[in-house]
């Protein structure tokens, strides 16, 4: 009887404690269940982090059309941030020092010198806009008005200086060296000047409206993204105003290292669609000429 008590009560425990083991292992698996429930849920609500790109620009118009850009650019998962700039140094010195991701403020002539003379390793990602250079005057309405001897004020940037004289000498004023490139003609490669110019190249181009509002000499040359900015209309208010065809195309900049970036490529993409195109069209009336390559 003894025996027959013995073997009931041991049987007993040993369904007891396999029914424990069964409901520990049927917590562990739900237990382990509802983990990777959450594992799968913070897998799916994790957001792929945009792409920065951080971009200088010249005030009142780069930055303006970068602008426009930035909603298009943030469709494709790109952060466009704009830093604005007053001058043509600080973009490209902040370009070098990785300050910026790339700039847009500069044409080719300007960009080709400023690697020749600084030792940039920079290199053209794409052009965007020509901004027609013009001829301005308090005084006389057309060229053919400036007297003999007359003082024409222009930039002291040695690569806006062979793009001004090749337009004096389209508008008949001079005659420039056939054997010098235009693009870096100077003063000293002037073989006719039948008004007898006097033309001061002493000024920083950020300095030329000024000089035109306040009257200076007889004419001033002005590069259109300082003229716009201070609320001068290019196509109304030059006497002289340079052709649609100009060689100096405004550009997106980056460093070398840079320029297969799948970011930097979709910037440019973005700003050769036809929607910005006619907003540059739009805003600046002829101002401003977009290019598509």
């Amino acid at each position: 009887m003894k025996k027959l008590l013995s073997f009931l009560v041991l049987s007993l425990m040993v369904i007891i404690l396999a029914a424990c083991g069964a409901s520990e292992e049927s917590k562990t698996e739900d237990t382990n269940a509802n983990e990777g429930t959450e594992n799968t849920e913070t897998e799916n609500t994790e957001t792929t982090e945009p792409t920065k790109l951080v971009v200088g620009a010249s005030n009142g118009l780069h930055d303006l059309i970068l602008e426009q850009a930035q909603p298009l650019l943030a469709e494709e998962g790109i952060e466009l941030e704009i830093v604005p700039y007053q001058d043509y140094v600080l973009p490209n010195e902040h370009l070098e020092s990785g300050d910026l991701d790339a700039n847009y403020f500069q044409h080719i002539p300007y960009l080709e010198d400023e690697i020749a003379q600084k030792g940039y390793d920079f290199v053209n990602a794409g052009g965007i806009h020509v901004e027609p250079i013009g001829i301005y005057s308090q005084e006389y309405a057309s060229l053919d008005e400036l007297p003999d001897g007359a003082t024409i004020i222009i930039s002291n940037s040695v690569t806006d200086q062979g793009r001004i004289l090749s337009l004096l000498e389209v508008e008949g004023l001079i005659k420039l060296d056939p054997d010098v490139e235009k693009t870096i003609a100077t003063i000293d490669d002037i073989v006719e000047n039948p008004k007898n110019l006097v033309i001061d190249n002493s000024s920083a181009p950020e300095m030329l409206v000024t000089y035109y509002e306040e009257g200076e000499g007889d004419a001033v040359v002005i590069n259109s993204n300082f003229a716009i900015d201070a609320g001068i209309n290019p196509l109304e208010d030059s006497i002289a105003i340079e052709g649609s065809e100009s060689k100096y195309v405004n550009v997106i900049a980056v460093r070398a290292e840079d320029k297969d970036n799948a970011a930097i490529k979709k910037l440019v993409e973005v700003l050769r669609t036809k929607e910005i195109q006619d907003f540059i069209v739009n805003e600046w009336k002829g101002a401003v000429v977009p290019v598509s390559e």
